[in-house]
């Protein structure tokens, strides 16, 4: 049928590597987080969306090194094409990875927070 009673693997290591990637976004954004929280700083909200979501710059900056060494595009159309879809995908990229950031910091903010005995 669907899938010619074979087995893919494909799609496991996929879940592997998404599941690396929201742990890596997580802990980097609650340790600067944390770094930014020690030095008084309290206005973490924004920017640890921006820690984790930065990632996506790297995305967009890939996509422009993989068109300019290995794709054969040269006409304006093809191009605008390219990076309008590679500036949709990033975007995307950066919202998913940026709220993974900020539920963690949010997260790690009230745990710490929380603990904090006012008397």
């Amino acid at each position: 049928s669907m899938w010619l009673h074979q087995t893919y693997y494909i799609f496991g290591i996929l879940f592997l590597v998404y599941l690396i990637l929201v742990l890596t976004c997580a802990e980097i954004t609650i340790v600067l987080c944390y770094f930014q929280l020690c030095g008084e700083d309290y206005r973490w909200w924004w920017r640890s969306f921006f820690t984790s979501g930065s990632s996506a710059l790297y995305v967009f900056t890939y996509s422009a090194f993989y068109f300019a060494t290995k794709l054969d595009i040269t006409r304006t159309v093809p191009t605008v094409m390219y990076f309008c879809y590679m500036g949709l995908l990033s975007l995307g990229f950066l919202m998913i990875t940026g709220t993974v950031g900020f539920v963690s910091c949010l997260g790690f903010v009230r745990a710490i927070y929380g603990s904090v005995k006012i008397d």
